[in-house]
């Protein structure tokens, strides 16, 4: 029985302890039950961090458990030495980032981590963007390839490098050094690039705006970018004043007092985004509208619910806006949901990622050397 060392991603939110949404651990499946159908033995490796800290995955095992309807196998704590039998057919090690060599990307681990298998897929688009011993050191030493859901993840994000037209890119959360480049990339490609979140409270303070006590970043935008017509901003917000929600008209000498806090976009500016998104053929979103984890959720689930009466070819990523999404049921509004957060900024901003180039030697295409067996 060859035994395949299959990289996925299971960093997913818990909540007391408990997995509070499955999606990464579900969009793994098709590739576990297709090595499965090809007899194979399957070891998963997978990360998990929470507030700094590497949990273990016992919760991820036993979900894994019911969603394959069968005992998987469990390596507790760091990587043994050597490798141990299994007779599951499944088998988890334990959150990988327990072992210090994983983000140090050391060369012995991988080493260590290699001996488990004969073959290496990565199906961890999400945290290809880490240069980690799991991610790139692997494939220089095993046979390798990319699994279904990374292969389905670069097809769909790669879509947007030629573009069908109108283009419109919705960018929201915060982190402007992450969203910048992007920016920078799409905004000659993009019919509108619409700026919101705290992001965009950043965006409306270099333009002079007042945005009360709204936390803003301190970085310089540039006059180019500030002034583009292809760059959009909030047209009106909700916003907390003391303990009451108000909606404001977003200009110059708007009536926003030191203390308000901007947590939403208003409704005219969701009209002003679904009008674009009817005319559009490609709608590309990463980002909350609003601060979702206050309750304000408006302006994020209003845009999803608009953008399901879009025609156009719709993707959507960042953790929090899936969260949003799947939390309002819309899933269905969207052509493909990315698992990715920073990893789909960074490939769509760079157009490749480390893991990616880690897997991007010579072809070994072991799918058919087990066909062979």
């Amino acid at each position: 029985m060859k035994k395949v060392l299959l990289r996925v991603d299971f960093n997913v939110p818990l909540k007391n302890g408990k997995i509070a949404d499955d999606f990464r651990v579900r969009a793994s499946l098709p590739t576990i039950v297709y090595w499965l159908k090809k007899g194979a033995q399957v070891f998963l490796i997978a990360h998990l961090e929470e507030n700094g800290n590497a949990p273990h995955l016992n919760e991820a095992r036993s979900l894994l458990e019911g969603l394959l309807g069968l005992r998987v196998g469990f390596v507790q704590g760091k990587l043994p030495p050597k490798p141990l039998e299994f007779a599951e057919r499944v088998v988890l090690f334990d959150n990988i980032r327990l072992n210090p060599g994983e983000k140090a990307c050391d060369l012995s681990f991988a080493k260590t981590l290699a001996a488990w298998g004969d073959y290496y897929v990565n199906d961890a688009f999400s945290a290809s963007h880490r240069k980690h011993a799991s991610i790139v050191l692997l494939p220089e030493l095993l046979p390798h390839e990319a699994g279904f859901l990374f292969e389905k993840e670069t097809e769909n994000l790669s879509k947007f490098f030629k573009p069908d037209h109108p283009f419109l890119f919705i960018l929201g959360g915060k982190k402007f050094e992450t969203k910048e480049p992007l920016i920078s990339r799409f905004l000659t490609s993009a019919d509108a690039i619409f700026v919101g979140g705290a992001l965009g409270n950043t965006f409306l303070s270099n333009k002079g705006y007042r945005v009360g006590s709204s936390p803003v970043e301190d970085v310089q935008i540039s006059r180019y970018v500030l002034t583009n017509r292809r760059v959009l901003l909030p047209e009106d917000a909700v916003l907390l004043r003391g303990k009451k929600k108000k909606i404001v008209s977003l200009i110059p000498t708007s009536n926003i007092e030191h203390g308000d806090l901007i947590y939403d976009a208003g409704p005219q500016t969701i009209k002003t985004l679904a009008d674009l998104a009817k005319k559009a053929k490609f709608v590309l979103w990463n980002g909350t509208l609003g601060v979702c984890e206050k309750g304000f959720t408006y302006g994020t689930k209003a845009l999803a619910e608009e953008l399901g009466k879009s025609k156009a070819f719709k993707v959507v990523g960042g953790g929090d806006t899936v969260a949003a999404i799947r939390k309002f049921k819309l899933e269905k509004n969207f052509d493909f949901i990315s698992t990715g957060g920073g990893a789909m900024l960074e490939f769509l901003a760079k157009g490749t990622l480390p893991g990616i180039a880690a897997l991007s030697g010579e072809p070994r295409l072991w799918r058919e050397a087990l066909k062979k067996k």
